[in-house]
C-alpha cells in the first residue's frame, strides 16, 4: 500500500501549500522560480499553472487527503522532446520518511505511461543538495553529468548535476 497518492492540484490546496512552501529550507534547493517568502498570490499562481497540462503533468503529492508537496514533469521541445524533467519538493515535516521516494516512483510509472513518446526522464539537483541525490539514485536514476560551479542560488556558486531514467530501466 502507497503511502501517498498523486492527485491534481485544486484550491482547496491553497492553505497547506502555504503551510508547507513558504521555507527557506525549500527554496534554496530549486530555481527562482520558487519564490521566498511564498505568498498567498503565488500559491494561487502555481495552482492555475500546475492545472494547465499543455505542456506538464503537475500532481500534490497527498497524505491522508492534505497537499506535502509537489511532483512534476515539464516536457521538453525541438530535438528534446523525447525527454521530460523531473521536478519536485516535500514539506519539511515529512522528509526522511520515504514520501519523497515514494512519489518519484509513482510519477516515474505515471510519466511513462502518460507521455508513450517519452524515453527518458531527468532531474538536476543542485550538487549539495545530497538528500535529492540519494533519494534520485534510490528511484533508479544514474548520474549523468557533473558541471562544476555553473548555478548561483543567493550568491552561492553551486553544481548542477543531471540524473537521468530511462523507459526501458526497471522504475
Amino acid at each position: 500500500m502507497s503511502l501517498v497518492t498523486l492527485r491534481p492540484w485544486t484550491s482547496e490546496d491553497l492553505p497547506s501549500l502555504l503551510t508547507y512552501a513558504d521555507n527557506q529550507k525549500i527554496a534554496r534547493n530549486l530555481t527562482n522560480r520558487f519564490p521566498h517568502p511564498y505568498t498567498e498570490d503565488d500559491a494561487r499562481w502555481f495552482v492555475g499553472f500546475a492545472s494547465d497540462e499543455s505542456d506538464k503533468l503537475i500532481r500534490a503529492i497527498d497524505l491522508r487527503g492534505e497537499a506535502i508537496g509537489s511532483i512534476g514533469l515539464h516536457l521538453q521541445n525541438d530535438v528534446f522532446f523525447r525527454n521530460a524533467e523531473l521536478g519536485y519538493w516535500l514539506g519539511e515535516p515529512f522528509w526522511g520518511k520515504g514520501i519523497a521516494t515514494e512519489a518519484v516512483r509513482q510519477m516515474l510509472k505515471l510519466g511513462f505511461d502518460y507521455y508513450p513518446f517519452i524515453n527518458r526522464i531527468f532531474a538536476r539537483p543542485f550538487g549539495s543538495n545530497i538528500g535529492s541525490q540519494r533519494l534520485l539514485e534510490k528511484s533508479g536514476f544514474q548520474l549523468e553529468a557533473h558541471f562544476k560551479g555553473t548555478l548561483d542560488k543567493y550568491g552561492v556558486v553551486e553544481d548542477e548535476l543531471v540524473y537521468g531514467v530511462r523507459r526501458d530501466l526497471k522504475y
